[in-house]
């Protein structure tokens, strides 16, 4: 029903997500500090659940080949995961729907079924490796490319990006449930999460800083940074919550 990437830049770890199923940005991304699962296929959410736990102490291979050993529905289960170490496995199901596979690399895994054909998997995985930029624009340009070679075979209608910075709680978290181009409205919502969200993440607690920032002078001053630019540069807000 889906396919999905997962990668690593630095302390960053995203895993994003797009298929013809309603709300797969919720019942796929399993992300951690240091660690990801995408459950996908017949999803399993136990296996993002346990598994994100299992990967800070054990490995990627361990860890998969435990749980496909035990689900008696592991035919029909697909998954790709990543370990505290940075280590990549997948497992694809002998009865997940064609077409379907997946692919590991060093940086990154990307998976899939019911797509338009292997071409899919390997434009995201390339357009992920060639890209430089922010993180957040680099997931969401390699599944644009996916999309491109020909998505998931039905349509569209949802997708999901998680990113952590080293914590239990994400640093993003965008959702488009139920939308005719949800990729583009992942980008929209970046877009938006510019003028305000990102700063107001400076002030978030921490394991190492239990109260974040007390005081929001710096995030007010950012946004205010933030607000003129965007103003002297004649772009209008893209948030369907303010006047324009």
């Amino acid at each position: 029903m889906t396919w999905s990437l997962i990668a690593r830049d630095g302390e960053e770890i995203g895993l994003i997500v797009a298929s013809k199923f309603f709300a797969c940005g919720a019942i796929v991304p399993y992300v951690g500090a240091r660690t990801a699962v995408a459950s996908q296929a017949f999803c399993n959410p136990i296996w993002g659940t346990e598994g994100r736990a299992r990967l800070e102490t054990e490995s990627a291979e361990q860890v998969l080949a435990d749980l496909v050993a035990r689900d008696d529905g592991r035919a029909i289960r697909q998954a790709h995961m990543m370990d505290a170490t940075g280590n990549f496995a997948a497992h694809t199901g002998a009865e997940c729907v064609d077409w379907c596979g997946h692919l590991i690399r060093s940086e990154h895994s990307v998976a899939g079924n019911m797509l338009a054909g292997p071409e899919v998997i390997h434009a995201t995985s390339d357009a992920y490796a060639a890209s430089t930029g922010p993180f957040v624009e680099r997931l969401i340009a390699a599944m644009r490319a996916g999309e491109a070679a020909g998505g998931d075979k039905r349509g569209r209608q949802a997708a999901g990006l998680t990113i952590h910075r080293g914590q239990d709680h994400p640093w993003l978290s965008l959702r488009a449930d139920d939308h005719a181009d949800p990729l583009g409205e992942l980008d929209r919502l970046w877009r938006v999460a510019q003028e305000r969200y990102v700063h107001f993440t400076l002030g978030i607690p921490t394991r190492d800083a239990f109260s974040g920032s007390p005081t929001r002078e710096h995030i007010d001053a950012a946004i205010a940074e933030s607000d003129a630019r965007r103003l002297a540069s004649g772009q209008p807000s893209l948030s369907h919550a303010v006047d324009q």
